[in-house]
């Protein structure tokens, strides 16, 4: 292509092409910079420490844990008097045959699920409740949530024993019961256990919803009250749902934490309560190896409930992905 341009004057009738600009040179295809080949390594490396630490805490028992749900393992085999025999799923099919299995397990459900509503509920109220008080009672109730939750398991739960016991506990006291047992029904010991479990629970759900309204910006708080919308409708249509990922977090993990309840139900209701009324599956687990010397059953309850919590586990690991992938 060419640019024809006139000279200037009257009598120019010559006429000047002018080289039309060069077009820039097609890109050269190179080669590409190989990556480094330790780069997707690194992270393997400083990953291997915890690993080997897992490994030798997790693997190990979860092996040895599954292979005597498969074997005849009673007293007899542990002494050596008889030998250990194969099984296969006998042990599974004993288990799942026996009627009180299922009835622990329901309990167990049931127990668990009123744990964690009751711990969400009474954590989220308490973390709204520290938005809205002054230093000074915010930094007293922080301390007393926190102690709570810093306390062992056995000792909260005697504890909580000595408070409702029948003879010296003073809230049948203040409450005019007299000698009655809190222990001594199933519900008002399961209602009992469950008071403590709570105690003891909510602080994390506290402290970890707080931060995440914290972190909320304040003019979109602002923004709902000039509208008119009430604090329920501010929780319910703007707090909750941009809390939704740490609500995801602590729900697993109080699932995970008050499915696998043990102490708190052993030493409050002495081992189970009355005829194993208050079993859950931990409890019945031990009884069943310890107590009874079914080694093999114990071990079989316990691989049930590792399949119940890895299923947990994976739903909580997918929500996680998935909340990951929407921000």
């Amino acid at each position: 292509m060419t640019q024809h341009t006139k000279a200037a004057g009257p009598d120019a009738d010559t006429s000047v092409t002018a080289p039309a600009p060069a077009a820039p040179p097609a890109p050269r295809a190179g080669k590409r910079r190989p990556a480094s080949r330790g780069g997707g390594r690194t992270p393997w490396l400083y990953l291997l420490p915890a690993l080997v630490v897992l490994g030798a805490l997790l693997i190990y028992p979860i092996y040895q844990l599954g292979l005597i749900s498969f074997l005849e393992y009673t007293q007899a085999q542990v002494s050596g008097g008889e030998p250990t025999t194969f099984k296969g799923f006998g042990n599974y099919r004993e288990l799942f045959a026996d009627e009180q299995f299922w009835q622990v397990l329901t309990a167990t459900v049931v127990f668990a699920a009123a744990c964690v509503i009751a711990t969400l509920a009474v954590g989220c109220a308490l973390a709204v409740l520290l938005t809205r008080v002054r230093a000074l009672p915010r930094l007293a109730l922080m301390v007393a949530a926190l102690g709570a939750w810093a306390t062992p398991a056995v000792t909260g739960s005697t504890v909580w024993v000595f408070l409702f016991d029948p003879d010296y506990g003073p809230v049948n006291r203040l409450l005019g019961l007299g000698d009655h047992s809190w222990t001594y029904e199933r519900y008002s010991a399961f209602a009992l256990v469950l008071f403590e479990v709570v105690w003891c629970s909510f602080p994390f759900v506290m402290v970890t919803v707080y931060a995440g309204i914290r972190a909320i910006p304040s003019e979109v708080l602002e923004a709902a009250s000039l509208d008119g919308a009430s604090q329920w409708r501010i929780w319910r249509s703007i707090t909750a749902p941009m809390l939704r990922p740490i609500l995801v977090v602590v729900t697993i993990q109080s699932i995970i934490w008050d499915f696998k309840v043990f102490t708190q139900i052993y030493v409050m209701t002495n081992g189970g309560g009355i005829a194993g009324q208050n079993l859950v599956l931990n409890v019945y687990a031990y009884q069943k190896a310890f107590a009874s010397s079914q080694y093999s059953l114990g071990a079989a309850i316990g691989v049930v409930m590792l399949l119940i919590l890895l299923a947990v586990t994976l739903v909580y690991l997918r929500l996680l992905r998935r909340q990951g992938e929407e921000l």
